[in-house]
């Protein structure tokens, strides 16, 4: 099987590491795949990593994530294998001796890391190498796929679409906003004090929108979400934050996407990229709803990441 998608870059360790077009044919390719699970081993893309060996190296707990990359490999024809954390991610010996072990026995090394910084570091080492962000302290680039995939399903194309963020300008937010403006839908992000996405972000994401898409960083909830097709939050405290678990309740109460405040939306859907604190971030009143769709974007993660893969590795050659 070709797909005609091209990928200029060796790894994926942030949004911003596709081109639009790149992005928008993970999203068309993940649609084709997800449709063509019902195949199962008589899918087109059934041997597509023809054997190859992908590592995952988790430094965090992981259900979704973990998971569905497990399955994507073996669905795509590839081994997994698991080495423990603290062997393979610098606690033993530097992350870069890691990976230029690893690329002699493996395609691809799939990290959830604390640290941004480990993985570029780890992908520099080993230029034979793949290497994917499972999420870092800084972007969750998987997770924005399998959130516009979502999206897409629902809307059928992103040209004039708004999405509002609620809470913590986090790794989800940062993602989320790239991919936004790369696929021309206009983002506005609702934060409090001190917890908004970087001004760095902002202008580097703003160099790739395209068809008018904007950020807009408010401090207003209600301002963010009115009008709004879709609203997306995730947790106030994250993981590696949790000393930071008293002030961080503090800080965001107001923040919660309560009913009242989805009243704001266009027929707005919500989206959270899981675990939820229901109280918290989210009422569950709103995290049950009809208008929830949080266990489709945990879905599409298989869908979203399966396509990735095959992007990375089987259009490199790879027979499919």
């Amino acid at each position: 099987m070709t797909t005609g998608a091209s990928v200029r870059a060796k790894d994926f360790l942030s949004v911003l590491d596709f081109e639009p077009s790149e992005l928008e044919a993970c999203l068309s390719l993940a649609a084709r795949l997800k449709r063509d699970r019902s195949f199962g081993p008589k899918a087109p893309t059934a041997h597509a990593l023809a054997g190859g060996h992908v590592a995952l190296l988790f430094d965090k707990p992981s259900l979704r994530t973990r998971s569905t990359f497990e399955i994507a490999v073996r669905e795509l024809g590839g081994n997994v294998i698991t080495p423990f954390p603290d062997v393979a991610l610098g606690e033993r010996e530097p992350a870069i001796d890691v990976a230029r072990n690893l690329e002699r026995w493996v395609k691809c090394a799939v990290i959830r890391a604390f640290a941004h910084a480990t993985l570029v570091e780890f992908a520099s080492a080993a230029p034979r190498l793949h290497v994917i962000n499972a999420l870092t302290d800084r972007e969750h680039p998987c997770q924005a796929l399998a959130d516009f995939l979502t999206l897409k399903e629902h809307w059928g194309t992103f040209k004039g679409r708004t999405i509002a963020f609620v809470g913590d300008g986090n790794n989800v937010a940062t993602s989320l906003a790239q991919a936004a403006v790369m696929l021309g839908v206009t983002i506005t992000i609702a934060s409090p004090k001190g917890y908004e996405l970087s001004d760095s972000i902002v202008d580097r994401a703003a160099q790739v929108a395209r068809y008018g898409a904007t950020i807009r960083l408010v401090r207003d909830p209600v301002e963010a979400v009115t009008g709004a097709d879709a609203v997306y939050t995730d947790v106030w405290t994250s993981m590696g934050q949790e000393a930071e678990t008293q002030q961080r309740l503090e800080a965001f109460r107001g923040y919660q996407v309560t009913t009242d405040l989805m009243r704001y939306t266009s027929s707005g859907l919500f989206l959270h990229c899981l675990p939820a604190h229901r109280g918290e971030e989210v009422s569950a009143e709103v995290f049950e709803s009809p208008a929830s769709i949080v266990f489709d974007q945990a879905e599409n993660r298989l869908h979203a990441q399966k396509a990735l893969l095959f992007m990375l590795l089987a259009d490199r050659g790879i027979s499919a």
